[in-house]
């Protein structure tokens, strides 16, 4: 019988790569049968409710196990958003990193291409992204402010899904 440690290096990133995957999978049924169920209106209001919350849990605990310390600024958001689950199974970046400023980028997203492939138009997440966003960032660094450059319904041009400017309150 294989243990957990008896895994290689790769083999348990590819396991966190499936775990993540199973995550989402999950997030996304859930959303479903609740939009079945209530409406997208109302399933986009209790989606809100659920990141808000678990946002700010997956900041705590990155922020535990990387030894990040609250009030770290820009370099410890920066350094924690790779630690997402969403980094494991989706392209992102992050560019213009300064001491007080960064751009981060979805370049691709599992949840939309899923869309695409089946052709539904792109889900419209902006509102929850600005809860899931201000708030993982709030919890890193309760200065850093959160603005949304472009998330869908805005319309993107390919190669990127959602585009999040963060900035240190001086």
């Amino acid at each position: 019988m294989i243990e957990p440690s008896d895994l290689s290096k790769e083999e348990l990133l590819a396991l966190l790569t499936d775990a993540a995957k199973n995550w989402l999978a999950h997030d996304g049924l859930w959303f479903l049968e609740i939009e079945k169920k209530y409406g997208i209106d109302h399933a986009i209001e209790l989606d809100r409710n659920a990141w808000r919350q678990f946002t700010i849990l997956e900041a705590r605990r990155i922020m535990k196990r990387l030894n990040i310390a609250p009030g770290g600024g820009i370099p410890s958001l920066v350094q924690a958003l790779k630690f997402r689950l969403y980094a494991f199974i989706n392209v992102q970046t992050i560019d213009e990193v300064g001491d007080d400023r960064c751009i981060f980028t979805m370049n691709r997203c599992r949840v939309q291409e899923a869309r695409n492939r089946k052709g539904l138009p792109d889900f419209p997440c902006k509102s929850v992204g600005i809860v899931e966003y201000t708030y993982f960032a709030k919890t890193i660094d309760d200065r850093i402010e959160t603005h949304c450059i472009s998330c869908p319904p805005d319309p993107h041009p390919d190669g990127l899904y959602c585009r999040w400017e963060f900035t240190l309150k001086k």
